[in-house]
């Protein structure tokens, strides 16, 4: 008899198109640690449907009708919904990517990203934390208001250090493990990586990140 995970992640799926629906539902059944809660076809319904069902993470479409992706991200937000929200999105060059990350997304992933990196990326975005394909990130990037490069804001050693395992959606606490520093230094140093990248938060650092080459 196979195991029972030890912790069953619950997630509703926000997208206009049924065959998305159906096949991104089929995946996540699959897996015994997932399960799915509900499906919704505009942004409207998701919203509504995240506030009755409460799951772990929302997997949301960005452009749909009668409601997109960006409003009911914003929607949540503002009525203090604990879901997480996880973009799909089917073109990496979607000029809705930056407002999701500014409206609180927590991660953002292209609709044809493998099994695993979805699983994963699903795992990450229920601990909170950001999760951001490097294709996303690069085209982010051109979107991100940027400092000019100057010797005063190159990241220090340490900085980097956090940069790189921010990227990796490793949690501040989880950073404050690795480093031997407290939390409250890691959120310092955060606070350091931000202004020198020009970056409002987590995502945006790591999209400006990639862009610099300072992530692999």
């Amino acid at each position: 008899m196979a195991e029972e995970p030890a912790r069953v992640i619950t997630l509703i799926v926000v997208d206009d198109h049924p065959v998305v629906r159906n096949g991104l539902r089929g995946m996540f059944e699959s897996a015994a640690e997932f399960r799915v809660l509900g499906e919704a076809a505009d942004g409207v319904e998701g919203v509504e449907m995240a506030l009755r069902l409460d799951p772990d993470v929302v997997l949301m479409d960005l452009r749909m009708p009668g409601g997109g992706g960006v409003a009911a991200i914003t929607e949540l937000t503002r009525r203090g919904a604990r879901s997480r929200v996880l973009v799909l999105t089917t073109y990496d060059t979607d000029s809705d990517t930056l407002p999701a990350i500014e409206a609180g997304a927590t991660g953002y992933l292209l609709k044809d990203a493998p099994r695993e990196d979805l699983f994963t990326a699903v795992r990450a975005a229920a601990d909170g934390r950001t999760v951001l394909s490097p294709a996303i990130a690069s085209r982010l990037v051109s979107r991100v208001r940027a400092p000019v490069r100057t010797g005063g804001e190159t990241l220090s050693a340490r900085e980097r250090e956090v940069l790189e395992l921010v990227a990796r959606g490793t949690s501040n606490r989880e950073i404050a493990a690795v480093l031997f520093i407290s939390e409250a230094t890691v959120k310092t140093h955060l606070t350091h990586v931000f202004a020198k990248l020009g970056a409002k938060d987590r995502a945006a650092a790591v999209a400006v990140g990639y862009d610099r080459g300072i992530l692999g």
